[in-house]
């Protein structure tokens, strides 16, 4: 980042200081500080954390998954099966707001090194410890990966494939992806108090808890269908018919639907009245609004065949981008349907989210999407660091060691073999 002016938003974490922990996804927790200016120490041992070498594209040798999550981090190599890499380790913990556990639960109790230690060297710590299963129920110790948590909570399921065996289908992760938002937002909770009481805490989440958190409208929908009618019904628009819950209710919508376009698809949202009526009039068949003119709010026209069919033909009659701007000038909900390879040639997303380019992180990556207003998204302060890049530049500039120290720590097995 030499000549470039840091934004205030890739300053406001500036002073917060991250010990982190972590193998593979999980990481990401902290990810989101360190686009804000956190400090964030990742800890390795010394064979490395194998995300570099995890998943794919691989690129310059390093997994993107390694190069997106570990961004803006500094690498240090300690040996915590080590007496004298534990010292150093809690060294750096006396001195930080935060101490990340991304492993399965209780790896650091099981070196010395679990929360009611760390809080004999600093009380105001706060420890997160973020797993695929959490640190209680049957599941605590089982093996697994990031699709695990999506099946487990009902929001991916299997596709028949080649020769009809079940198959995983393409879809958003949403369990390694929703785990540290949560989380950081706990964190951030976590740090506040303790700087206000003196007083640390540990917190820890399930990343198949938060896949089935980020799904709430569902399974609270299925829950609320299992009270008795005479308590839960449907929308009036649809004569309170139990519909299914989610979007999945949405499937024989007609105002509110996908349609093929001249070049690709929109997806049209005119489920309130006034929106009706806007459309209607800005293609010229305001006979459509006097013949179906629907209920005022939530009104889907779902099962109306015939009107789909008329729409359809009305929709392949202009490119989306025109679709756009009709949207725009007649103030109708209608948006662009992308996909993950094209979506950076929308004009929205060319003007919200600037890549973060790989002449500076290694790969182009996606930017933090919150911002100061007037600014720019956040950038990454350094691209993921290589295993224990960092390694004595930290214990120089946070521990205040000395060369002979750090030859002393060298020899003594600290940082491995």
């Amino acid at each position: 980042m030499q000549g470039e002016v840091v934004s205030q938003g890739s300053r406001l974490l500036s002073g917060l200081r991250v010990v982190e922990c972590s193998m593979l996804g999980p990481g990401a927790v902290s990810t989101p500080l360190a686009d804000l200016g956190a400090d964030v120490i990742k800890i390795e041992p010394p064979s490395g954390d194998y995300i570099r070498s995890m998943s794919w594209p691989i690129v310059d040798g390093k997994s993107l998954l390694h190069l997106h999550i570990s961004r803006g981090k500094r690498s240090i190599v300690l040996d915590l099966r080590t007496e004298i890499g534990r010292k150093v380790f809690l060294e750096l913990v006396a001195g930080a707001d935060v101490v990340v556990e991304a492993m399965r639960p209780g790896g650091l109790d099981r070196r010395g090194l679990g929360y009611a230690r760390l809080c004999e060297i600093n009380p105001q710590i706060v420890m997160f410890t973020i797993s695929g299963y959490g640190m209680t129920g049957p599941y605590r110790d089982l093996p697994s990966h990031g699709i695990a948590y999506d099946a487990w909570a009902g929001t991916v399921g299997p596709v028949p494939g080649s020769d009809g065996l079940p198959s995983i289908p393409d879809h958003t992760s949403i369990g390694i992806t929703a785990g540290p938002l949560f989380g950081t937002a706990a964190i951030l909770a976590a740090v506040l108090n303790a700087r206000q009481t003196g007083q640390g805490c540990h917190l820890e989440v399930a990343q198949s808890d938060a896949a089935a958190a980020f799904d709430w409208l569902r399974s609270e929908g299925h829950r609320a269908y299992a009270r008795p009618q005479s308590e839960v019904t449907g929308n009036p628009t649809d004569g309170l018919e139990r519909r299914p819950p989610g979007t999945a209710g949405m499937a024989e919508g007609v105002r509110y639907q996908f349609y093929a376009s001249k070049d690709g698809h929109v997806l049209f949202m005119a489920s309130e009245r006034k929106f009706w009526r806007n459309f209607c009039s800005a293609v010229g068949r305001d006979d459509l609004f006097i013949a179906h003119p629907g209920a005022e709010f939530a009104d889907h026209a779902r099962g109306n065949v015939a009107l789909r069919h008329e729409l359809s033909a009305i929709f392949r009659e202009r490119t989306t981008a025109e679709w756009v701007d009709l949207g725009l000038a007649s103030d109708v909900p209608i948006g662009p349907v992308n996909t993950p390879a094209d979506i950076g040639a929308d004009p929205q997303f060319v003007d919200r989210m600037p890549w973060q380019p790989a002449d500076r992180l290694i790969a182009d990556q996606l930017p933090f999407p919150v911002r100061v207003v007037g600014e720019a998204p956040p950038v990454a302060p350094r691209p993921a660091p290589d295993r224990g890049e960092h390694t004595e530049e930290i214990l120089r500039d946070v521990l205040g060691y000395d060369e002979a120290r750090i030859a002393r720590l060298r020899q003594a097995g600290a940082f491995g073999g």
